[in-house]
């Protein structure tokens, strides 16, 4: 590992950075748990629902690995992540208000992630702004 990205990797998990880490990782837990549980119990009731807060514990996952991992690759893996996880959050969230009949029960980023205190919705922009501060300046290695 490179002095740079050794840099980049002390920044993405130090001062925000940690509670993002930390946030990503009860996001994990949640939607991976609960996902678990209704696609084992009762699927069949809303397999569309179900099947997306799995989709969201993934990504969630993923950004949560990138963070710890650090490293400039794993920083702009994450940024790519986060931006899909936001036209995600976006385009569910509008989904559920508009044809509300397609959610017969909430997913992770249902009503932009109300259920969740709009954490769905706010994580992404954090992590993509505290991501874009990672970026390297002028350093010519």
């Amino acid at each position: 590992m490179t002095s740079g990205e050794a840099e980049v990797s002390r920044r993405l998990t130090s001062g925000p950075g940690t509670l993002l880490l930390w946030l990503y990782g009860v996001m994990v837990v949640g939607a991976v748990s609960r996902s678990a549980v209704q696609i084992s119990t009762e699927f069949d009731r809303a397999p569309l629902a179900y099947s997306l807060s799995a989709v969201a514990g993934v990504v969630y996952g993923f950004i949560t690995y990138s963070l710890v991992r650090g490293g400039e690759t794993a920083r702009k893996a994450a940024l790519v992540c986060c931006v899909v996880e936001l036209l995600g959050v976006l385009t569910v969230g509008t989904w559920t208000l508009v044809e509300p009949s397609a959610f017969p029960d909430a997913t992770v980023w249902s009503d932009f992630g109300m259920g969740y205190l709009f954490i769905p919705v706010l994580l992404p922009l954090s992590a993509i702004y505290w991501l874009r501060k990672g970026v390297p300046t002028g350093d010519a290695a």
